[in-house]
């Protein structure tokens, strides 16, 4: 193992195996951290070489102990995982390399190649044949010239993928220029005349219309969903593959002392290893991966994932219905027990962000509140008197506006009834998107579906929210005055209480709650015997809201006959004490949305920041119990699909879940505390800074005018030439003709297509003796001479005597070999 400079990282060889291992930042501390330990496998690296590496792996993993994650990736289909620590973009590169020799070399010109950028989330770029043959419509290309690198956006590129290409420009001109050398953008051919010019004199005049390239193969949420676990076991010499379910699947299957494969639909393999599981089995997990996908017929690059139990991946719990953690199991730090733990405090919550995110709480609930529900398909106001009071057939609009550090925020919430009609969930949304725009769009937008209301929401309502059957409401219009009515009471403060009407029956009580029973001559408070005081106290304040009349209170076990009869006569009903809430040990997952090829296609980032959400994207951040979805500045014409596609992504969902889970669109610059509390660290005036890529393209590179003077000296260069072998040889460095200080205006540039191959030629005429050149130092050499390519200036006979061969045979050998002989001979 040969350790790769940290200003190399993003690099890789195809003919090489590297070895990649990530401790979380945040972690790093923690002895016990998990890890992520890569092994990447180039598509040109020998069988030799991946053997070689994955015992390291296997070394490297018994070295690091428990808590580490080992993923097997192949070079074009890495993970989300190992793409998320490469930014800008990963660079895969021809050939080879010697392991004495840097991975990239700083402030080093002779370069020609040109690369093709696929710019999706996760930016690869690729070395590709210096040749108009090599461009297509749909990606971007950089033709990197050393001191000049020109990026030719495909026409069918969107402004995003042109955005990320540029940084991973820019990524290149940093690292290995040391920010010295020109950038040009080619948008429209037709405008970029000089630098077509450029382009044009290097690759040659293009015959032909470009193609459009082939679409890369993307995975969509249903492929992902087919997940099925298998048990891998031995049984004498041969090893066992037994099927055990199909998604969604429960935790419980897993047995530490087994061992088990989980395909997700061909797209990803995992290896969940117990804790009880043998060191020969554990050894064993990736040849049993790797033989499972050859029986199964998937390509050979399907991704593998080998996890230990304890030390299981985000995206591996999410497989699963529920997941509980061992460290969390005995804390129920959420929902109704998070808010009894923690007195709400409005300035804490928004100073600490994180802890609005956990408790889903922008603040206590004591801003202000307006209501409409959709009638006709308008929306007409509530009295705030019955502000708190729904119909399961209606569809209401409730506007919350509050104050986070001196600015007014908003959050607008569609609450739709279960038994709201068509026509009415239609109009809820119309008339969402005519409120946010009296808004200037600058509402949060939260979609709740009845009976799964977010703890916020029932904060507005100081646990005053009842919730009645039909479309009637409280005053039973419609109704005759002597129906008897059952309402369900749940909660114990005024964050988390609310009342819903259930049919009056017996069969519908429950030891563990409270119920009011209104008939046409009286009202009984039933109080289940599981019930608390503070379940009880909340009751009491909270069925006025229903009934004036007097209210009879019967304890569970001492009801008049009345009470039964109202009912329709006694039935069985639960009765067992209810279970604390389970506690799913979920880590937050951010993706990023597509549907450009057809389908939905989500991207995952891995290890997420503020950096990851671009004014171009619309972005889901699913933090299990909530599906936010962000839109960018220059997404909003996806407004309307991104509900669609949270709604998809939760149908397609391999851990089964909830249809019911709210859905929360956030508009970039609007962003309220439950969403930024999930990032690390967050700046809220990060936006108002950002260039734009018009911005970075029009004002940002500074080198139009340079780029002008090059283009009008074009036809003074003289070009030097790719030797015909393909190997990039040393490029010339070219003077402008008549310039004072050539270093200023020098350009490598490659060959016409077509062109034979010569080794570069002197920027002045003639030759310069060797004793002029040899064992010299930079300050010493002749006026006009490049440092980096001394011997160049030799004539062919001194060059044929020093080193042995001629000027196309030294130019036709790999550049680490050239470099080497210079050393040698004392002309490096």
């Amino acid at each position: 193992m040969v350790p790769v400079p940290e200003r190399a990282y993003g690099n890789f060889f195809e003919e090489h195996c590297y070895i990649v291992l990530h401790v979380p930042q945040s972690l790093k501390a923690t002895s016990g951290a998990p890890k992520d330990l890569h092994y990447w496998v180039g598509k040109e690296a020998g069988v030799e070489a991946q053997d070689t590496a994955g015992s390291f792996v296997q070394h490297l993993q018994e070295a690091l102990g428990g808590a580490t994650v080992q993923h097997r990736e192949a070079q074009g289909h890495e993970s989300a995982c190992f793409r998320s620590y490469f930014r800008p973009g990963i660079i895969y590169r021809k050939g080879g390399l010697a392991s004495a020799l840097k991975h990239v070399e700083t402030n080093v010109y002779n370069i020609q190649r040109l690369l093709r950028i696929r710019a999706g989330k996760h930016v690869s770029a690729s070395e590709v044949e210096l040749s108009w043959h090599s461009f297509n419509k749909s990606d971007i290309f950089l033709l990197d010239l050393g001191k000049m690198m020109i990026q030719w956006n495909g026409p069918k590129t969107s402004t995003a993928e042109k955005a990320r290409g540029l940084a991973l420009t820019r990524s290149l001109q940093d690292r290995e220029r040391g920010g010295r050398a020109q950038i040009g953008v080619v948008d429209d051919e037709a405008e970029a005349t000089d630098l077509m010019q450029i382009m044009e004199a290097v690759l040659g005049c293009r015959v032909g219309n470009l193609h459009t390239a082939m679409p890369s193969k993307s995975i969509d949420q249903l492929q992902k969903a087919n997940v099925r676990l298998y048990h891998v076991y031995e049984k004498g010499k041969d090893v066992v593959i037994q099927e055990l379910s199909t998604c969604p699947l429960a935790q419980d299957l897993l047995q530490e002392e087994n061992c088990y494969i989980l395909d997700q639909g061909g797209f990803k393999i995992y290896v969940w290893q117990g804790r009880m599981t043998s060191l020969q089995e554990k050894k064993a997990a990736f040849s049993r991966a790797l033989g499972f996908i050859q029986a199964k017929g998937y390509p050979s690059y399907t991704n593998v994932e080998v996890v230990d139990e304890g030390a299981e991946s985000a995206a591996f719990k999410q497989l699963f219905r529920s997941w509980s953690g061992e460290q969390r199991k005995n804390k129920h730090l959420r929902g109704v027990g998070k808010l009894l733990q923690v007195k709400l405090d409005v300035g804490k919550l928004h100073s600490h962000p994180e802890l609005a995110a956990q408790l889903r709480m922008v603040d206590d609930g004591s801003g202000k509140v307006e209501v409409w529900s959709i009638q006709d398909s308008c929306r007409q106001p509530v009295d705030p008197t019955h502000h708190g009071q729904l119909c399961a057939g209606n569809c209401y609009l409730v506007l919350y506006t509050y104050q986070k550090m001196g600015l007014v925020q908003y959050i607008l919430y569609l609450w739709q009834g279960l038994q709201a009609a068509a026509h009415k969930i239609k109009a809820l949304k119309s008339n969402a998107e005519e409120l946010d725009l009296q808004y200037h769009g600058v509402l949060v937008q939260e979609h709740v579906t009845m009976g799964s209301e977010p703890p916020h929401f029932l904060a507005i309502f100081q646990g005053q929210l009842v919730i009645f059957q039909g479309s009637a409401g409280h005053d039973g219009k419609g109704q005759p005055e002597s129906a008897t009515r059952l309402f369900h009471v749940r909660g114990t403060d005024s964050y988390n209480t609310w009342t819903l009407e259930v049919p009056a029956r017996a069969s519908a009580l429950n030891s563990n709650d409270i119920f009011l029973l209104t008939t046409a001559g009286l009202c009984y408070l039933w109080f289940g015997k599981g019930c608390s005081g503070d379940q009880r106290e909340m009751a009491r304040t909270v069925v006025t809201v229903i009934s004036r009349k007097d209210k009879e209170m019967v304890l569970e076990g001492q009801e008049p006959p009345h009470f039964w009869e109202a009912l329709g006569g006694r039935a069985p009903y639960p009765s067992d004490k209810r279970l604390p809430e389970d506690v799913s040990d979920f880590q937050p997952r951010l993706f990023e949305c597509s549907i450009q090829t057809g389908p939905l296609v989500l991207t995952e980032v891995v290890f997420f920041s503020q950096e990851d959400l671009d004014k171009y994207d619309v972005m889901l951040l699913d933090t299990w119990e909530e599906i936010f979805l962000w839109l960018g500045a220059a997404a909003s014409q996806w407004k309307q699909e991104a509900v669609a596609w949270g709604q998809e992504y939760l149908k397609t969902h391999p851990g089964g879940r909830s249809l019911a889970t709210p859905i929360v669109l956030v508009k970039q610059g609007h962003e309220p505390p439950t969403f930024t509390g999930w990032f690390h660290t967050w700046d809220p005036y990060k936006w108002t800074s950002n260039q734009s890529y018009e911005e970075v393209v029009e004002g940002g590179l500074g080198a139009v005018s340079a780029i002008s003077e090059i283009t009008a000296q074009v036809n003074n260069f003289q070009l030097s030439r790719w030797p015909s072998n393909g190997r990039a040889g040393p490029a010339a460095p070219w003077a402008l003709k008549g310039s004072k200080d050539s270093s200023k205006s020098e350009l490598e540039l490659g060959p016409k297509a077509g062109g034979r191959s010569s080794s570069p030629r002197s920027v002045a005429s003639g030759s310069l003796p060797r004793e002029q050149l040899m064992h010299q130092a930079v300050e010493d050499l002749p006026e006009g001479v490049d440092p980096a390519h001394k011997e160049s200036y030799l004539s062919d006979s001194d060059f044929q005597e020093i080193f042995g061969k001629s000027k196309e045979e030294f130019y036709s050998m790999a550049k680490w070999r050239q470099q080497q002989e210079k050393k040698q001979l004392g002309f490096f």
